[in-house]
């Protein structure tokens, strides 16, 4: 059974967020081993310098790298990263089940991910040129691979 993991700068605060991604993580049982890593992100002032927000970005990407299973597919959350239709996204999903058996998907914190983490990365993957908040991405995310294992069974969820 493939393994999916999710690495999150942060926690689902809000109730009806944490019951959609277990209602996610309940339909996904049956297609993969999900686990999802949260981590806390680097606490930063009200209007953090550059600097800052670069210091806090290195730390965050030294505990992202520790969490990152070796072996596995990396793909990245990133406003640079590429967007992909439904059915393409199914495909990364496929040729990663086959490669390696396992993918983990790296979620940034509201500044995003150091440069360290999205050079490792396989692919950088964008969901909308908009901006949604990171607990909400969470949720989206799990839905697409959701939707993306139906693709690949031949399923009509997604139509």
């Amino acid at each position: 059974m493939m393994k999916i993991t999710v690495i999150a700068l942060a926690s689902l605060k809000e109730k009806y967020m944490r019951d959609a991604s277990a209602e996610y993580e309940k339909r996904l049982s049956r297609y993969c081993k999900l686990e999802i890593i949260e981590l806390e992100p680097v606490r930063l002032p009200e209007k953090p310098s550059e600097a800052e927000i670069s210091a806090a970005l290195k730390k965050e990407a030294e505990l992202i790298i520790k969490k990152i299973p070796s072996g596995s597919m990396k793909i990245a959350a990133c406003i640079e990263g590429k967007q992909l239709p439904s059915e393409e996204f199914a495909g990364k999903l496929k040729a990663a089940a086959m490669q390696s058996g396992a993918v983990t998907f790296i979620i940034g914190s509201s500044y995003g991910l150091a440069k360290e983490v999205k050079d490792l990365a396989d692919i950088k993957l964008s969901v909308s040129k908009m901006t949604f908040p990171h607990q909400f991405f969470r949720i989206m995310l799990l839905e697409q691979i959701y939707r993306g294992f139906k693709i690949n069974e031949g399923g009509t969820y997604h139509k």
